[in-house]
């Protein structure tokens, strides 16, 4: 696990840390995913696939990360891995295959309102990346 979760006033703050940008997102959606639907285990019975496009890094990772909780609000659907995923750095575009099952087969209480631009920041640092998310509960 390449995230720790850090101490924030009123919402959840995390950062992550790894050696490339698809290590970012992934570790970015598992601490989401822990902060939604905590240590519950969701069986693998749906797929889905998505497709997203930003404006820079940081407004990927935003959009990438929202998307989880649109599905979950739209389509009732709890995610627990993402199979695949591609990320294009120089055109801000992602593409990834996520399992998951539907939410309402499970018990667990989702205190995650939104995904916020507040502190969200990814930086390369050497070799490796950073990024800083604030998700509001």
């Amino acid at each position: 696990m390449a995230y720790q979760f850090e101490e924030h006033t009123a919402d959840v703050k995390f950062i992550v840390d790894g050696k490339t940008i698809e290590e970012i997102f992934l570790d970015s959606f598992l601490a989401l995913k822990k902060s939604i639907s905590g240590e519950i285990e969701i069986i693998e019975r749906i797929e889905k696939k998505i497709s997203i496009r930003g404006d820079n890094l940081e407004n990927l990772l935003y959009l990438f990360l929202e998307e989880f909780l649109v599905l979950l609000d739209s389509e009732n659907f709890l995610p627990t891995r993402i199979s695949k995923i591609k990320i294009d750095i120089e055109n801000y575009k992602l593409e990834a295959v996520v399992i998951g099952d539907k939410a309402d087969k499970y018990k667990f209480s989702n205190s995650v309102k939104a995904v916020t631009y507040s502190q969200m920041e990814i930086k390369k640092m050497g070799e490796d990346f950073k990024a800083i998310v604030v998700l509001d509960v």
